[in-house]
């Protein structure tokens, strides 16, 4: 929360001053990418409400928690990003489309300065807020760091038509809108996809697994590793085992083996939300030593 308070107090002072500089300097380029910062402050709301609703505690009616709220939150704040890219582009595409560059608008020197400060700060805030989206392991809070960063990008976008215009070649400022376009879009497309897996119980990576896999063949009587299945919940992992142990032993004892497999995991593993071991009665194969 701390992150997107000051990530909006930023956005809002950032589009003020880009907003006057394009009006100023009477560059298009540079009023798009005001709207764009604009667009950041909406976005961090999203963030600040889908991380609100995923930190609430399970309760009757979802018994598994609320950590997907998040990734909801992500995929809204992708379509916004989505929208506002397609605007920025057309904007630029109908200037390029319509001809008679020699009518449009030099942007002055304020859209330049405006472009560097842009994109010094929007650079900064990207560190920061990924910084702290690792941290935490926040979907919402990383979706909200790429869009500064996507913003950093079309700042530069901005600066080099802004350049280019004033170096006599006006088509440069709306061709840096459809560039700038293009960036945005590609954002929200990687925020989207990485919401969408963390929905739909997509198995969280191979080295993870490996290393799961590793510490289960390790425990006192696992005999042998039959399955492991994982899936991602929101930023948690929901983990699905079943081991072999010695089929002679008490039920106490396959009891205590597969709890020493889940309090291994969930004691390694930090993002492990909950791990559900099955014990089976341990079958030698034929030519085994074991």
């Amino acid at each position: 929360m701390r992150v997107s308070n000051v990530s909006i107090v930023i956005n809002v002072l950032l589009s003020a001053v880009k907003l006057v500089a394009g009006i100023m300097a009477k560059s298009g380029a540079m009023l798009s990418d005001a709207i764009h910062s604009a667009s950041d402050v909406f976005s961090t709301i999203i963030v600040m409400i889908g991380a609100g609703a995923a930190a609430k505690k399970a309760d009757h009616d979802h018994p598994y928690g609320h950590e997907r709220m998040e990734c909801i939150a992500a995929v809204i704040l992708s379509v916004i990003l989505f929208v506002t890219g397609l605007g920025v582009g057309y904007d630029g595409l109908s200037k390029i489309i319509g001809g008679h560059y020699e009518n449009l608008a030099v942007p002055g020197a304020a859209a330049l300065a405006a472009a560097v400060l842009s994109i010094a700060v929007k650079e900064a805030m990207f560190w920061y807020t990924r910084y702290y989206g690792k941290k935490i392991d926040s979907t919402a809070l990383m979706a909200d760091a790429w869009h500064h960063r996507s913003d950093a990008l079309s700042s530069i976008g901005s600066f080099a038509g802004i350049l280019g215009a004033r170096l006599g070649f006006p088509i440069c400022d709306p061709l840096a809108s459809v560039i700038i376009c293009l960036f945005i879009v590609k954002a929200a497309y990687d925020i989207c996809k990485e919401a969408l897996d963390k929905m739909v119980d997509k198995s969280c990576d191979e080295e993870t697994e490996r290393e799961m896999a590793e510490i289960i063949k390790l425990q006192d009587g696992v005999k042998s590793l039959d399955v492991l299945m994982t899936r991602m919940f929101g930023s948690k992992i929901y983990v699905d085992v079943e081991i072999s142990a010695d089929g002679e032993i008490t039920l106490i004892e396959s009891h205590a083996i597969a709890e020493s497999v889940h309090e291994a995991i969930e004691r390694s593993f930090p993002k492990v939300k909950h791990c559900m071991v099955h014990v089976n009665p341990y079958i030698q194969k034929i030519g085994s030593s074991s």
